[in-house]
């Protein structure tokens, strides 16, 4: 097993040298923090979603999807308090030119002896340029003290324009997050599908926040994706609520997606760590090489949004509910859950990372649940003479409109046999001598190595559905 220290750096390569994930824009030399998702990354990634999806929509009765717009309404982000408070007060260091959060900055100085970090001031920074305990403050990066310029504010939200002419009418951001798009929605939805509390809705997509210091790998980037889902409820519900999801949404990750149970937690925020729209909030966090990190929350948002929408839209009357059995007007109470589908993708990875020797080798095995493996199977024809070629194609044929499946049969077994362990494959069919006599195949099992009883050809797709779909 890899130490833990340096797993990130063999997971980084790994899903560089297989396909998972790659620095984009290579060939011109990348950018910062993002990454493309290869052949067999984006299989993967999609059958995560495709799980999650199927877990959260196809599964419940009052849960249902929408795709909405990454470029909304510029009021959407007054009203959900983005344009004002989604900042970061960001300090240069003059001397070595290096760049911090105010944040990661107070961090280092609580370290460093004899310097205590200032207090908060009304304008919403920490740090006051003028005091004496600013000038003590040294760089992180170099050291040097008196070098940093005064905190200054920081939006974290993509800004572009609409139409030909860049004037302040035209801007607009790309979403930092899929959540208010069902706020917005949620009226049209509400019409058009007749449902009542409680009742869901979910979407996965694409979300953009212009970060400071973006790292770790896909773990924060520029350009993510994000599954969520809105549950909207009668006020005074949201107690029971929240330990519902947080049960369903940590058995997902458990028993659907197979992530280890001693790897994953809860962590409850503290009245400090808060949201401003919530009353309470649970992330579940996954043991990174770098610590215990979020990439998951649970959150009571009570009825902060659809207020906030309702007093900047003036459509207070659209977003109430009213009950006919009950005849109460009210707005809804919202529970969210929202999962970071790169996060969880980079959580998945290395919880599937295994090493272990066979014949005296290291083999590199990536233990990911059948449903989440690119490749659900391989085709092996063990030669590639004596008509095994051709065999080994019809049962590939036979497989591939239900299953990705592979096929190889560039040299020899062995070295077939590791490229699939390296990429996941839970089990490879090999076409042989014998096939030709009786019509079975070897089969093999990536995690045991075991070979069972040959199945008949005919036998593997109903064998892989047992597999799968169990």
């Amino acid at each position: 097993m890899a130490k833990e220290k340096s797993l990130m750096d063999v997971i980084v390569a790994l899903a560089k040298r297989r396909g998972f994930v790659m620095p984009t824009s290579e060939i011109y030399g990348g950018i910062g923090s993002s990454y493309d998702y290869g052949p067999l990354g984006i299989e993967l990634k999609r059958k995560l979603a495709d799980l999650w999806w199927r877990d959260m929509v196809r599964s419940r009765e009052n849960i249902v999807g929408i795709d909405s717009a990454i470029i909304y309404h510029p009021r959407t982000w007054e009203a959900s308090g983005h344009v004002d408070g989604f900042v970061d007060p960001l300090v240069d260091c003059r001397q070595c030119k290096s760049r911090f959060k105010e944040d990661d900055l107070l961090e280092h100085a609580a370290k460093a002896k004899g310097i205590e970090t200032p207090p908060i001031k009304e304008n919403g920074l920490h740090l006051d340029p003028d005091s004496p305990e600013y000038a003590k403050l040294p760089c992180p990066n170099c050291g040097n003290r008196g070098t940093l310029t005064p905190p200054r504010a920081f939006n974290l939200m993509f800004k572009t324009f609409i139409g030909p002419v860049e004037e302040g009418a035209s801007s607009v951001f790309l979403r930092p997050e899929t959540a208010q798009g069902i706020y917005t929605d949620y009226p049209q939805v509400l019409n058009s599908t007749r449902l009542r509390p409680p009742f869901g809705i979910a979407q996965i997509g694409k979300a953009f926040r212009n970060e400071i210091t973006p790292g770790n790998f896909i773990f924060r980037t520029r350009e993510f994706e994000q599954m969520e889902m809105q549950y909207f409820i009668v006020p005074g519900t949201e107690d029971e609520t929240i330990e519902f999801w947080k049960e369903e949404r940590m058995r997902f990750w458990r028993e659907t997606c197979g992530i280890r149970e001693e790897n994953l937690r809860f962590h409850t925020h503290g009245p400090d760590e808060l949201a401003h729209y919530a009353k309470s909030a649970f992330d579940i966090e996954y043991q990174f090489p770098f610590g215990w990190s979020e990439f998951e929350g649970i959150h009571n948002r009570t009825d902060y949004d659809l207020k906030r929408h309702a007093e900047y839209s003036g459509k207070e009357k659209d977003l109430m509910y009213f009950d006919d059995q009950t005849r109460e007007r009210y707005l809804p109470f919202i529970v969210e859950t929202s999962a970071g589908l790169n996060r969880a993708l980079l959580a998945i990875l290395l919880d599937a990372y295994h090493e272990d020797e066979v014949d005296g080798n290291t083999r590199v095995v990536l233990k990911l649940d059948p449903k989440l493996a690119p490749y659900t199977a391989a085709i092996l024809p063990l030669t590639k003479k004596d008509g095994l070629p051709e065999k080994a194609r019809e049962l590939f044929n036979s497989l591939k409109h239900e299953f990705n499946v592979f096929y190889d049969e560039s040299g020899n077994i062995g070295r077939r046999y590791r490229r699939q362990d390296e990429a996941g494959t839970p089990f490879c069919f090999t076409v042989d001598h014998q096939t030709l006599e009786d019509g079975t195949v070897t089969i093999r099992d990536r995690d045991t190595l075991d070979q069972p009883d040959r199945p008949k050809m005919e036998q593997v797709i109903n064998l892989l559905r047992d597999k799968v779909y169990a």
